[in-house]
């Protein structure tokens, strides 16, 4: 009789121990943060926008030991909706480009740990030199995770990759500027939606320019998006700042550290 009450009083703490564990108190003030990547490298990255194997691994596993929810743009949006943040610090993956290292190395890691993500395509440049082929867009905007769940979007990052805000200077009327944002975001979208499931409605401004621009929000609205990733530097903190065509992000160089993810979350 005393061995099984001491195998109950055993369970039972060693029960409160797990639940302490696995239950960590949620953040008194939850925030979202958008990571940006470009290239990952097998080995050490080369330049400053690319990204080590190693260290990306490691930026999941961060997530997951601070636990940090992966999301997408969709339960962004569900979250703008709803009026409130949700209750665990949150995270977006996206990629910017199209190099063929996410087909190579970010996509296995990705499903190793079960994140989402969405990439954004310098559509001019699909199946040359390091870029993604088309038939790898094709697929990995199919992978399912179980439940039915598609947990990779294509996004675009405009047809030819240009500096949206910077290129008014170049026409000479406001009708040829906004006809050349209008060929910009709708040819991309339109090739991209060729090879993948849904509607493309994520935009990621080439090199960051134009956040908050209402002509580049304008022509975004009217060619069917429904977000902006921007390079602003930050992390939302509430509802009122959530802004879909003018979010915020982090980028993940080759010398930032995992904690700086938590520094924004935390700021």
């Amino acid at each position: 009789m005393r061995r099984i009450v001491f195998i109950f009083i055993t369970v039972f703490f060693l029960a409160i121990g797990c639940s302490d564990i696995d239950e960590p108190p949620d953040p008194e003030n939850p925030q979202i943060v958008v990571l940006m990547y470009h290239k990952i490298s097998q080995e050490k990255a080369e330049n400053l926008y690319e990204r080590s194997r190693v260290d990306f691994e490691n930026d999941l596993k961060y997530l997951i030991n601070n636990n940090i929810t992966c999301i997408d743009f969709k339960d962004l949006e569900k979250i703008k909706q709803s009026g409130e943040m949700p209750s665990r610090h949150s995270v977006i993956i996206t990629f910017d480009d199209g190099d063929r290292s996410w087909y190579d190395i970010a996509v296995p890691l990705l499903k190793k740990y079960g994140m989402k993500a969405t990439f954004f395509l310098w559509v001019e440049k699909m199946g040359s030199n390091s870029f993604l082929l088309w038939q790898e867009v094709q697929y990995i905007s199919n992978i399912t995770y179980p439940g039915g769940i598609k947990p990779f979007a294509f996004g675009s990052h405009s047809y030819s990759h240009q500096f949206l805000q910077t290129a008014r200077n170049n026409y000479s009327t406001p009708g040829e500027y906004r006809t050349f944002l209008n060929w910009e975001l709708s040819r991309s979208k339109e090739i991209i939606e060729e090879y993948t499931p849904g509607e493309v409605q994520i935009l990621a401004l080439p090199y960051g320019d134009g956040a908050g621009d209402t002509e580049i929000i304008a022509s975004a609205q009217l060619n069917g998006y429904k977000f902006i990733r921007t390079s602003r530097n930050d992390a939302v903190s509430s509802i009122s700042e959530l802004d879909l065509f003018n979010i915020p992000s982090l980028p993940m160089l080759d010398n930032t550290e995992q904690d700086e993810i938590g520094y924004y979350l935390d700021n």
